[in-house]
This record gives C-alpha cells, sequence and structure tokens, in this order.
C-alpha cells in the first residue's frame, strides 16, 4: 500500500520515499487517508504485539517486515489506580519493551523506514523516544543517530548507547537539540525518524485507543487525561477513537484533558486564551522533563484536537510531582516524574472544580521510574 503524505497547510502531496520531512511552505505533514479495518475478524488474536491491528495500519495486505521489528510492545494492562475507585483506569505503558509508550510509535515508524529502504535513521529526543527509536532500529538493521539535551538523564543516554545508536549530546535547549537534528537531516545525513514531524508515528500510538476499546469491550471512557509536550500520545488517543468513530464502532469523542507542566505551557496559554496557534514560552526548568517542549511544532493542530473532543488543558503543579510519584510506588506503580505530573495535574483539578466523572477516567503510566535521576 502506498501511502502519501499531505501538507497540513497547502495539502501538496508528498511521496515518503523521498524522504521529505516538511512541505516546501514549511507546514508539517500528515497522513493521507488509507483504508483500515478494525473488527474481530480483521484483528489477529494469534499476534502478541500491536501488530495484531495489521489491518489498521499504514501497511499493505502482504507487508511482513515487521515480524523482523517487533519486540511484543502494545497489549499493556489497564487496571484501577485503587480497588476503591474502580472507574479511575490506568494504563501500563511503561511496560514496554525500553519502559516507554514511545515504543507504540517508534515500532511502525521503523517497520515503515524499513519498508522504504531507509539505512540511516535520526531523531532528537528528550529521552524516550531516542530509547525507543534506537532499539527498535537496531532491531531492524538501520544505523541510527540520537540528538539528546545536556540535561537528559544520564540513565537515558546509557540506554539509548546500549540500543547502538550514536548518542550526540546537544548544549541548550529541547530546542537546540531539534535544530541540530534538523540541520544534520537537511545536510542528507539520515532519515528524520521524528516523533514530532513523522505522521507515521502516530499511527504507532493510535493503538493506545484500540487497546482501550477492545478492553472496555466497546464501552467508552468519559475522559482520557494525557500529558502533552509534542502530542505524541495527545495524537494518538485523538487519531485512534477518530478511526474508530469513523467506522461507526463509537457515537462520539472521548473528552481529553490535556496535562503540562506549569514551568513550560505553550498549549495551555494558547488554549486559555482561546487562540487557534501557540507561542513559544520560556522553559523555566521542570521535572516533568517529557514534557518540557517550548514550542511545539503541531501546536495549532493539537489544540484543535483538544477542542474536538470537548477537552480541555491543565496545568501540573511542580511542587507536587515527587510526592505524588510517592504515593503511586505505594500503590505499586513506581513512574517518572513526567507521569507523576499528569497525576498531580488531574488531582488538583479534581480538587478545583469538584469534578466528578460519570464514567471510566484514563491516565497512562508513561515512564518507568527506573529511567529517572529523581
Amino acid at each position: 500500500m502506498s501511502i502519501n503524505y499531505v501538507c497540513s497547510k497547502c495539502f501538496k502531496v508528498h511521496d515518503p520515499k523521498t524522504m521529505v520531512f516538511r512541505c516546501d511552505c514549511g507546514g508539517m505533514l500528515d497522513l493521507e487517508d488509507f483504508p483500515l479495518e478494525f473488527s474481530k475478524s480483521s484483528i489477529n488474536s494469534e499476534e502478541w504485539s500491536l501488530f495484531k491491528y495489521i489491518k489498521a495500519l499504514p501497511f499493505g495486505e502482504a507487508f511482513d517486515l515487521w515480524k523482523e521489528v517487533t519486540m511484543g510492545e502494545g497489549l499493556t494492562p489497564l487496571v484501577p489506580l485503587d480497588a476503591k475507585v474502580p472507574s479511575l483506569l490506568v494504563k501500563m505503558d511503561y511496560l514496554m519493551p525500553t519502559m516507554s509508550f514511545k515504543d507504540r510509535g517508534a515500532a511502525i515508524l521503523i517497520a515503515k523506514a524499513k519498508e522504504l529502504g531507509v539505512k540511516k535513521v535520526i531523531q532528537d529526543s528528550s529521552g524516550n523516544a531516542g530509547t525507543s527509536v534506537a532499539a527498535y532500529a537496531n532491531r531492524a538493521g538501520i544505523a541510527c543517530d540520537i540528538y539528546v539535551p545536556e540535561n537528559t538523564s544520564p540513565k537515558k543516554i546509557k540506554q539509548i548507547a546500549s540500543h547502538g545508536a550514536k548518542v550526540h549530546v546537544v548544549p541548550g535547549s529541547r530546542e537546540d537539540t531539534a535544530k541540530a537534528a534538523l540541520d544534520a537531516v537537511e545536510r542528507g545525513e539520515g532519515f528524520y525518524a521524528s516523533h514530532v514531524y513523522n505522521p507515521f508515528f502516530y499511527q504507532g500510538t493510535k493503538t493506545y485507543a484500540y487497546e482501550i476499546y477492545e478492553q472496555l469491550k466497546g464501552e467508552l471512557p468519559e475522559v482520557l487525561v494525557v500529558p502533552v509536550g509534542n502530542g505524541t500520545l495527545v495524537f494518538g488517543v485523538y487519531y485512534g477513537f477518530k478511526d474508530l468513530l469513523k467506522l461507526g464502532l463509537i457515537e462520539k469523542l472521548p473528552k481529553i484533558i490535556a496535562v503540562q507542566s506549569q514551568n513550560c505551557a505553550p498549549i495551555y496559554e494558547a488554549f486559555k486564551n482561546n487562540n487557534d496557534y501557540t507561542q513559544e514560552v520560556k522553559n523555566t526548568g521542570t521535572l516533568a522533563e517529557g514534557i518540557a517542549i517550548a514550542d511545539p511544532k503541531r501546536g495549532h493542530q493539537l489544540l484543535q484536537a483538544i477542542k474536538e473532543t470537548g477537552g480541555e488543558v491543565i496545568l501540573a503543579p511542580e511542587d507536587e510531582i515527587l510526592e505524588v510519584r510517592d504515593k503511586l510506588a505505594l500503590k505499586g506503580f513506581y513512574i517518572e516524574p513526567t507521569t507523576a505530573a499528569t497525576f498531580a495535574g488531574y488531582f488538583k483539578y479534581v480538587r478545583e472544580t469538584g469534578f466528578e466523572p460519570k464514567g471510566k477516567v484514563i491516565l497512562p503510566l508513561c515512564g518507568s521510574g527506573l529511567k529517572s535521576e529523581h
């Protein structure tokens, strides 16, 4: 199946084989619509990975290179945070091969890169996405360069290097890191396997929504609380449930509550001011490094997606992140600070608004605490 990119601004069509990563007009690339199936008969119940949904993913019928890439990612448990509150559920995406939900996107993106004949990939990351891309690229026999900010956890840097990638530690901010990676891509050094720029990544994270649908036996959750920096999981939730809506399997989209760090919140500021576009802010420092994105490149699209679900954007209180992390550890869940920030934001939202959901609320356990220095 040949699936092209489509510019989100001018709608120009691009062939992924050209290795283009953004449109000539500067617009971000999306995927053109493609046929997909999601039914009991189309889901491969004998496959224990997210590739069980192969007929809803951007590959042709005969595509089987995924078998050289998969490490059994996906199919993570959905359990109550506390037995006393059965409607508040956590999806344990830190139980992935590299201990973060980013394995969903990396598995699909690297499988697509292998299909395209890519020999080397380049990516920039605050840690988890870089680890995922490094692991899957090496497994697929593809060379890999990962660019990380200088404040990245040493544990994450070591993990990336252990997966066989060449790690470039970049002085300065997360945005400086992205620029260094883009410069390398523009010099022709490799295929940009970006979880921000490349829309195939979101075809992996959308399986988060597919699994929830199956695990709840078609019952729609009322709210999905999701951390947002560049929007990798927000887009996954949005695109996944949009697929199910288009197929007539659900009647509406669940509400997305997106959580930003109070010390780096461009999406929150735009949402609060009812703006259609984000403006770059100053990152004043946060433990939630995974969402510390001062200038999200898909800010406009993120705002659109959240608003379409009737959702909202809230802030995580910095001074409650470690306390909440410790509380979740006592419940058996050992998480990194970015995930703790998501819970801290939601708990504060409930305290301040008196929010009492009538249906199920789901939060992700995005990354393992074993990756963190805090």
